[in-house]
């Protein structure tokens, strides 16, 4: 029986759940603007239908409730990964769509948040 001799920084856990906190806050309140005429408008204009966007939007705050809720680890390493494509692919939509413009790489914030959160949860975790 081995024990682990790694000791758990209290800034490790600070950051891990600062970041963590930070996506919830973006990604929960989201379920209740789906069907909002500002959503509409902006999955419209990158050329997604209606259907993709709500199964996007239930996705991530499905994937954002198992980032919050301390269980699951393997279903949370799940998470993350979705939860990384989707702003991957929002960054290559806005790309594709809009070109290069400052407002084009808005899904990159929110992905190098998602890996402080996921290099941080590994910290205090493994």
């Amino acid at each position: 029986m081995t024990t682990s001799n790694k000791t758990i920084k209290k800034s490790d856990k600070i950051i891990y759940w600062v970041s963590t906190s930070i996506l919830a806050l973006f990604i929960l309140p989201g379920i209740f603007f789906l069907n909002s005429p500002m959503a509409k408008e902006g999955t419209g204009h990158l050329g997604l239908p209606n259907w993709f966007a709500m199964e996007a939007g239930i996705g991530s705050f499905i994937g954002g409730l198992i980032l919050i809720i301390p269980m699951w680890k393997r279903l949370k390493e799940w998470a993350y990964v979705a939860l990384g494509i989707v702003y991957l692919s929002a960054l290559i939509a806005h790309l594709s769509v809009d070109g290069v413009q400052p407002g084009s790489f808005a899904p990159l914030i929110t992905f190098g948040i998602l890996l402080v959160s996921y290099i941080y949860y590994h910290k205090i975790t493994d």
